[in-house]
């Protein structure tokens, strides 16, 4: 299967965010080329799911509205070929090379009028605005550190710390899962602009207090001292306490 609007979540793998969409005819490839090839592709790896023309089959939703973006999500994080549609799919390996995502990609977005993958321009970025709408629409669920939360009925939010930043926009357009769809309408694009430069803030952070202690969330500097203190000077006092132990029975043992 290639790509299904009803299942999966955030989370792939941190460097898919820097590769070329369906629209990417810089290697030299048309546009009709990567549909043409896609199609081939398409027939071979996804029609048994999600049917001719990518309308659907009870194995795989329909993909004429799906879009580059949800395609180019679904692909990038590895979560098609999907082994059941009935268990939120995990993020694995990528199954297909860069060419072969670009050219089902094109082919999915020639099927109907889905959202496109969104162009990102981090220079032009709010990061203070992005933290604000992250913490309104996106903390809830996946943490305010991005480290991803529990949900209802044994799903998850993933972690944010290694999606690629032009997944984190695609999921927002596409709401794959049980993650909203941020369209247009809710998010305009400078807004999701602003959210990814914020994530990639969270994937980067500034450490100005030193130690980050793993990033695994508020931890009191006293409690962390206590504990990696107080576990320390307790080996320390063992190992004197051995040491005497041992000076004082070779002190008392009788002479050969």
């Amino acid at each position: 299967a290639a790509v299904a609007l009803a299942v999966g979540v955030v989370q792939g793998t941190a460097g898919a965010g820097e590769s070329g969409g369906a629209g990417d005819t810089t290697s030299g490839t048309s546009q009709a080329d990567l549909v043409a090839a896609g199609e081939q592709l398409f027939l071979t790896s996804c029609i048994s799911c999600h049917g001719v023309d990518g309308v659907g089959t009870p194995n795989g939703p329909p993909l004429t509205a799906a879009g580059e973006a949800n395609a180019d999500f679904m692909l990038r994080t590895g979560r098609m070929p999907m082994a059941s549609s009935d268990v939120q799919p995990p993020d694995k390996p990528v199954a297909y090379t860069d060419t072969e995502i670009r050219q089902l990609v094109a082919y999915v977005g020639s099927l109907g009028d889905g959202p496109p993958i969104p162009q990102l321009d981090l220079d032009a970025a709010d990061v203070t605005n992005g933290g604000q709408l992250f913490r309104a629409n996106c903390a809830p669920c996946h943490n305010a550190s991005g480290i991803g939360g529990a949900l209802s009925y044994g799903r998850h939010a993933p972690s944010l710390q290694e999606t690629g930043l032009e997944q984190v926009a695609e999921a927002m357009r596409v709401g794959p899962g049980q993650m909203p769809r941020f369209g247009p309408d809710v998010l305009t694009d400078q807004e999701v602009n602003d959210i990814v430069a914020y994530v990639d803030y969270l994937q980067n952070p500034d450490d100005p207090g030193g130690l980050n202690l793993g990033y695994t969330g508020p931890v009191a500097e006293g409690f962390v001292a206590l504990v990696i203190g107080l576990g320390a000077l307790m080996l320390v006092i063992r190992w004197i306490t051995r040491e005497r132990r041992a000076a004082g029975a070779r002190e008392g043992a009788p002479d050969a």
